[in-house]
């Protein structure tokens, strides 16, 4: 599967702070109904086989709405369990390096807080970046701040899609217009949801405004 920039418009990472009782896989589906394009399965905690458990239940729901489903940071899960790609960090993998163990048919995203990461990426066969964090953000110790013009200079920069990541949500994304942005990747805005599906919704239309602005 290869990455089409629509497929990036909504994106989400999994979180199972927000779970409350509830199964990661009952999230997804939520999330899922509501219109989520794109989801990473992003697990810090977890044990290998209980992490390659979920993942393979989760790929098997997005494959169901055709909708991409990738790892964070985890190449060798990924590998394991067939995902549709990985995402990686800076301090992860290099992308080339990444690109040699999946093989040339899988998505590769990676983070990029500046221009130079963002080009060095792209050239080591990154399929689409994520550029954070845009507003500050509960979800990430060491997210650094990405100004409006980084983005911008990012999206202008490079030839593969963009996604903005960090502290987005249905009230700030309009902010976003006109950066060159594709869409965008939450957390809480979905998953800290009452009703995730409803969440899910609004945040599709108020994304779609934000970047059919650019």
């Amino acid at each position: 599967m290869k990455c089409d920039k629509n497929d990036l418009l909504l994106y989400a990472v999994t979180d199972r702070h927000w779970l409350e009782g509830r199964t990661l896989k009952e999230v997804v589906k939520e999330s899922l109904d509501g219109g989520v394009t794109f989801v990473q399965l992003r697990e810090k905690t977890l044990e290998d086989e209980k992490f390659l458990e979920e993942a393979r239940e989760l790929k098997e729901l997005c494959k169901k709405y055709n909708v991409p489903f990738v790892i964070n940071d985890n190449v060798d899960i990924a590998i394991a369990m067939d995902a549709d790609g990985v995402h990686v960090g800076q301090s992860d993998m290099e992308a080339g390096d990444v690109r040699a163990k999946l093989g040339p048919d899988k998505i590769i995203g990676v983070s990029a807080e500046n221009v130079e990461q963002a080009v060095l990426a792209e050239k080591r066969g990154a399929d689409y970046l994520g550029v954070g964090a845009v507003f500050p953000t509960g979800s990430k110790d060491d997210a650094a701040d990405v100004s409006y013009e980084t983005l911008k200079a990012i999206c202008e920069a490079v030839s593969i899609p963009v996604i903005a990541i960090g502290g987005i949500n249905e009230g700030n994304v309009s902010k976003l217009a006109g950066s060159g942005i594709v869409g965008v990747a939450v957390i809480s805005a979905i998953y800290a949801a009452k009703d995730i599906k409803k969440a899910t919704e609004d945040l599709k239309a108020e994304t779609l405004r934000t970047v059919e602005a650019n």
